[in-house]
């Protein structure tokens, strides 16, 4: 019998309705494998702020510390709720950008995929998804200009400045590169490296960096693309893409547009992995407009669970089964507003009932 701690935040907005079914998810697992899940919840995001006086509590760093991985729900409020906390105690910045830095999780995994049978949800044109969108961002999670140094201040001429700075060093980019390569390699050996060296000096390092990595794998092919072409290319011609790497702020806003390209970020669950300790969440915000309404689909968040029964728990089997699972409720025509407009052959459903419709088919799967 196996048995494995995870740290439950379920953080803000559509968080506790999406996390609700993930849980359902991890206990019919419990019953379908020799596995025991102990399941701990604990405040995190701007609720625990509020509830806790800071977005991250010490009881929670203490909960996670212990767990063996952590599912985490998207935080963060309405802009005007938002502006009820002092900038330096916003979640992001005071809790999930510390949760990285305590964990080390450098290196995040997104992937953007849409079988051909779910091609309906793309605003792509079907010429342009062919036989559907399967490619994974590796992204880097812990470096750049998101944790470099801030200043902020008036200027001799009286003038407010801001001042921030992007550093790299050759270690956090060779770690990050060593992990898409060997993603790489299990699968179609084609490294898109995504850059931006024709301004930026840091990008230079990056690809000096990565011509040293890639002399370990002289099977994967890689394929250098400026950031910004990456982008338009991800929208005319996504099927070129299968194994992409880059910097955290890249990572950041072309992992959103992957999003976009399946036609939502509720597509779209990630992990975000470290040397010792790995966590999992939804791609997405917490979407405070449509919190309550039982409205928010749980694919990301399901999906998550999905990516950590495989990477943390080496449940590979089960993880594509889960897989499976969610993607046959979609094939079966149900969808949830959030994701869907009425009308046509789509059947709407309520959050809770789609994680019924995931356990009832993943229930009538084998283990293997």
């Amino acid at each position: 019998m196996n048995y494995f701690k995870i740290a439950l935040l379920e953080g803000d907005g559509i968080g506790p309705e999406i996390m609700r079914e993930a849980v359902k998810v991890l206990r019919l697992v419990e019953e379908r494998n020799d596995v025991i899940f102990e399941l701990t919840d604990a405040p995190f995001g701007a609720g625990a702020y509020f509830t806790c006086g800071h977005p991250f509590p010490e009881e929670t760093q203490a909960i996670c510390d212990e767990a063996d991985a952590i599912l985490k729900g998207p935080i963060g409020l309405s802009h005007e709720e938002s502006q009820k906390i002092p900038v330096d105690m916003q979640p992001e910045r005071a809790a999930l950008l510390p949760m990285r830095r305590r964990y080390n999780t450098f290196a995040n995994f997104r992937p953007v995929s849409l079988p051909r049978g779910l091609a309906h949800f793309s605003p792509l044109k079907p010429e342009i998804i062919g036989d559907g969108i399967d490619l994974i961002i590796v992204r880097e999670l812990v470096g750049g200009l998101y944790f470099g140094e801030k200043e902020v201040g008036v200027n001799e001429q009286g003038l407010r400045y801001v001042k921030e700075s992007l550093e790299y060093d050759e270690e956090q980019i060779r770690r990050i590169l060593h992990e898409a390569f060997k993603l790489a390699m299990r699968r179609k050996k084609v490294l898109h490296n995504i850059h931006k060296s024709n301004v930026l000096k840091s990008s230079v390092l990056w690809n000096e960096v990565l011509e040293e990595v890639a002399a370990d794998y002289s099977d994967v092919e890689v394929r250098h693309i400026l950031v910004d072409a990456a982008a338009t290319l991800l929208c005319l011609d996504p099927g070129q893409f299968d194994v992409m790497v880059m910097e955290n702020m890249f990572g950041d806003i072309l992992s959103d547009q992957g999003g976009g390209i399946l036609g939502s970020l509720g597509l779209m669950p990630s992990a975000c992995k470290g040397p010792e300790k790995s966590y999992y969440e939804p791609s997405h915000g917490s979407a405070p407009d449509i919190a309550g309404q039982s409205i928010a689909n749980p694919y990301s968040m399901i999906g998550s669970v999905a990516m950590m029964l495989e990477d943390s728990f080496a449940m590979t089997m089960e993880s594509k089964n889960v897989w499976s699972a969610m993607q046959s409720v979609f094939a079966d025509g149900y969808s949830t507003p959030d994701l869907s407009k009425p009308g046509g052959s789509v059947t709407m459903i309520k959050t809770a009932e789609f994680g019924d419709r995931v356990i009832e088919s993943l229930r009538s799967m084998p283990t293997g």
